[in-house]
């Protein structure tokens, strides 16, 4: 039996219900944050001891750090942060305003960024720490009409990187989770669409939107066995920096590591022979 005490930001629904209810089982505790007040309850409810509903939008700061001391104020410590909420964004890259670019820049990649810098004082006085940073296959390979996620998603993983360098010497573990399609509510109330659709790209970003919101509720993972893996990672010595899940994950972070290593191999003799000639 464990009793450690994690973090889970957007525990409404999803991964991160999934993952909470996985913890409680496991015998630790689980501070979930949500958006609603009607949502508090209810989480609480799920392992009553186990389970506690915060309300907290990762897009104020004040709120965030205040949720934060809360927390450790009333548990001692803070063992696992879980970087989860976030939403999918359908459209090609012309099509997307820069509203909506910094809407989902805004919670994926600034919420995420702001709860981990809150988090850090606590975990380096602690000289202890997992933070998992819920990525995507979609944070490694892009694809037409998902690059205003792709970029979110690439900035988080960036920045958990050189994050990972950093508080290693610290005691602080950083791993990125990388699901491809699960069956939560991804491709359902938790992804938005440009408002316009340029008949341009409708052979490409039209193609992939019709796709991802034709499958809702028919993709192959199964959350429960995610969850269950990211326990097993939380619990490793040596944790992954990336944890891609799922075969269609594993399949598209190969395929852009192939195409990356051609790329190398076709321009390497030319653009590597670019120093001052002596």
């Amino acid at each position: 039996m464990s009793d450690k005490v994690w973090f889970i930001t957007g525990v409404s629904s999803g991964f991160g219900r999934t993952l909470a209810e996985e913890v409680a089982r496991n015998g630790d505790k689980v501070i979930g944050t949500v958006r609603q007040l009607g949502q508090l309850a209810e989480f609480n409810d799920i392992s009553p001891g186990n389970t506690f509903a915060y309300l907290m939008d990762v897009t104020n700061p004040d709120g965030i750090k205040a949720t934060i001391d809360a927390a450790f104020n009333h548990f001692g410590r803070l063992d696992v942060l879980v970087n989860n909420a976030g939403f999918g964004f359908l459209g090609a890259v012309e099509e997307a305003t820069i509203k909506d670019f910094r809407e989902v820049m805004e919670t994926n990649f600034f919420g995420a960024l702001q709860v981990t810098q809150a988090m850090l004082p606590y975990m380096r006085k602690q000289g202890s720490g997992r933070i998992i940073q819920m990525s995507s296959a979609a944070g490694f390979r892009s694809t037409a009409g998902f690059g205003v996620y792709n970029a979110s998603k690439f900035a988080l993983e960036g920045m958990s990187e050189a994050l990972a360098l950093e508080v290693a010497p610290l005691g602080i573990h950083v791993t990125i989770v990388e699901p491809g399609p699960f069956r939560t509510n991804f491709a359902g109330s938790s992804i938005k669409a440009a408002k316009q659709e340029m008949p341009e790209y409708d052979a490409s970003a039209r193609v992939f939107k019709n796709n991802i919101l034709g499958y809702a509720g028919q993709q192959e993972g199964d959350p429960q066995k995610a969850a269950q893996v990211i326990l097993q990672v939380v619990n490793a010595e040596n944790p992954p920096l990336r944890l891609p899940l799922g075969s269609t994950a594993f399949t598209a972070v190969r395929n852009k590591l192939k195409q990356v290593e051609q790329d190398l191999s076709a321009w390497e003799e030319v653009a590597a022979n670019t120093s001052y000639s002596q």
